[in-house]
Parts: C-alpha cells; structure tokens; sequence
C-alpha cells in the first residue's frame, strides 16, 4: 500500500503531509504509521505526521501526531503549511481565509499570496490560557508568572501557558546557545507538576528587545521550531515585565523568526509556510 504525502516545514518544524479526503490509513494503525514515516533514517523524515481531513466544525480538520505516534493538539507552525497545502493545491477555491479545526478549537487563517502560491500565514491563534488547572500545571493559584521550580537540583523561575498544549517558559540570563537541552528537556517534560507533559521554551531577551528561543517538545525533542511555543513566549515576556501587551514581538527560532502579538482577547503568530517535496511512501 503506497501512501501519497507532501512535506512541508516552517521555521524548520518539519511535518509530513497527508491530504485524508484521498488517502485513507486506518485510525488504529495512524500511530504505528506517524512513527515510521517521522523517522529520519528509515521513513522520510519530520517531527510528526498531519492529517489534513474534512471537518463539521470549520472548513477542514488538522489532525496532528507527534513523531512518537502521540496525538497533539495543536501545532503553530504545522497549521500554518496546513494553510499553504490548502491554497496551493486549490482546496479552497481561491480564498486567502480559511478555518481549520484542531484539538485545541478552531483557528483562522489569512493567507498572504504572492505569484499564486502562499508566502506567509497570519494565525489567530485564539486566547491564552494562564489557569494552573487547564494548562495543566499543578501549581497553586489563578496563574504561574516567574514560579520557582526544582528541577535536576536547580531552580528555575518558570511561566506556564497553554495555547492549546501546555508550554513552561523560562527566562536565561546565560546563553541558551550552551545548554545541554537533551539532558534537561525531559526532566521538565516529564515533571510531576505537568500532567500531560509539557512543552518548555528557554529564552534569551536580545539587546533590541526581540527574544530568541529554543525548544523541546513533548513527545520530539528539540525541534527547530515550535510555533505555539513562540506563542506561549511572547505571552509570558508581556506576563513578566519582558515585553508590552499589543506590540509586535519577534520571536528568533533555530529555524527562523515569527512575528506574535499578544492581546487579552488572543495570541496572532505571523511567519513563513514552505513545501519541500512530494512522494510516496509504502506501508
């Protein structure tokens, strides 16, 4: 059985792309399948797999897995190419706004098109959700703002927001370029104040303002990008002080920049949407 895909990948977070309204893999074997075509020596090679289907609740559905086969629900990046597959292979007849159905809720996206083909997605991303009991954390209070937390012997001062996954953002004076994120990454993602595991994001603020990042993800390690974790970080730098609610946030990935601006109303993640090659792989 040969299964059609496409891969795509904005700011580095690299997914593969499958169009469910023509290829059709059985929803018990997604998770075995997710596995074999995210790895990057025996399938073709990303941080997760992304079913692209047909929705009653906007007009289509993302439905996201991490490379280890987990259900996510909801990826910044991955939803923008989601919007770019769409325009690019005339799913949406034209149109430059389109909704799109997650885990997390249903997002809108504007799409900027230049010669006929998607340069960059503009994504509501829906409002921040700072309650310990729904991000989850299980920390004390309406919110965590620069809480401290022991993690491999140390303290960190960490801010928690869900964008529709949990996300920890810790805030370094020392250059994240130098830290060991292997070692430490699955010590936060697997702490037992995070039920669900979680997402962390180790910031550096520049000189200009701008704040530069990297991440480790539940369920894929480091990636090159994580666009709900660009989000997440530009919330807690208007939450600590970092940065003003309402303004233009630069966001520096391993992979590239996103824009974020954060309101109390909603997060809005600008950035760019690439594809890399179609195939076909066998299963």
């Amino acid at each position: 059985m040969k299964i059609r895909f496409t891969k795509m990948q904005g700011c580095g977070n690299d997914y593969v792309y499958v169009n469910g309204f023509t290829e059709h893999i059985p929803q018990e074997k997604k998770p075995e399948f997710v596995r074999f075509a995210s790895d990057r020596h025996f399938g073709v090679g990303g941080d997760g797999v992304i079913f692209i289907n047909p929705s009653d609740e906007a007009d289509f559905e993302m439905e996201m897995y991490n490379a280890d086969g987990t259900r996510a629900e909801m990826c910044g990046n991955g939803i923008r190419c989601v919007g770019k597959y769409l325009y690019d292979n005339g799913m949406v007849d034209g149109r430059t706004s389109v909704t799109v159905d997650t885990l997390s809720g249903v997002k809108r996206l504007e799409l900027d098109v230049q010669d006929g083909s998607v340069q960059s997605v503009r994504v509501d991303m829906g409002a921040a959700i700072l309650l310990p009991r729904d991000i989850p954390a299980d920390f004390e209070g309406d919110s965590v703002v620069g809480a401290p937390l022991v993690v491999d012997e140390k303290v960190y001062h960490v801010t928690c927001v869900s964008m529709g996954n949990p996300h920890c953002v810790i805030f370094l004076s020392e250059d994240i370029d130098s830290l060991d994120l292997a070692r430490i990454g699955p010590k936060f993602e697997h702490h037992p104040l995070f039920p669900a595991r979680i997402n962390t994001e180790f910031v550096n603020v520049q000189p200009d303002g701008s704040l530069k990042m990297r991440v480790w993800e539940r369920g894929s390690g480091e990636t090159w990008a994580c666009g709900t974790g660009a989000c997440a970080v530009g919330v807690a730098a208007c939450l600590t002080g970092r940065a003003e609610k309402g303004s233009d946030i630069t966001v520096h990935l391993r992979g590239g920049d996103l824009n974020i601006q954060y309101t109390d109303e909603t997060v809005f993640m600008t950035g760019a949407a690439t594809t890399i090659f179609e195939g076909e792989i066998e299963i």
